[in-house]
């Protein structure tokens, strides 16, 4: 397992992670299998989509703010529920087909890694085996 680190600045944002999981699936020597990717974290999440345009990943993170706004009638008492709704609504790992040593992704697909409660210093773990 090869762990990534991510550090962020804000309270809620979207990082693009695919090239630092690219690099590992490249060294791993690894042509035909899968990629695991994980969080350790209940308030930050994963997901694929567009990449190309930095828009999309926007989009994404403000129709998660509208689904769970960070103030709202919660129960739980650190203030961070909304954090927790979001990260259940990403999950927290995808699984990666890999081909030919590459991530086999779509042209414009990308991973990201989903902040909802920082800034923080957050993990990635990622995991490379044969299928």
């Amino acid at each position: 397992m090869q762990t990534l680190t991510v550090v962020t600045k804000v309270r809620i944002v979207a990082v693009d992670i695919t090239h630092d999981i690219e690099q590992i699936v490249r060294k791993s020597g690894i042509t035909d299998g899968l990629c695991r990717v994980s969080i350790p974290h209940t308030t930050a999440g994963l997901f694929v989509n567009e990449k190309e345009d930095p828009a999309v990943a926007t989009d994404i993170m403000e129709a998660l703010n509208r689904i769970a706004p960070h103030q709202g009638p919660y129960n739980h008492a650190e203030g961070n529920s909304d954090s927790h709704i979001k990260s259940v609504l990403t999950g927290t790992s995808v699984t990666l087909p890999v081909a030919g040593g590459w991530l086999a992704l779509g042209r414009w697909q990308g991973v990201f890694f989903a902040e909802f409660d920082g800034p923080r210093t957050r993990s990635v773990n990622v995991v490379v085996h044969k299928a």
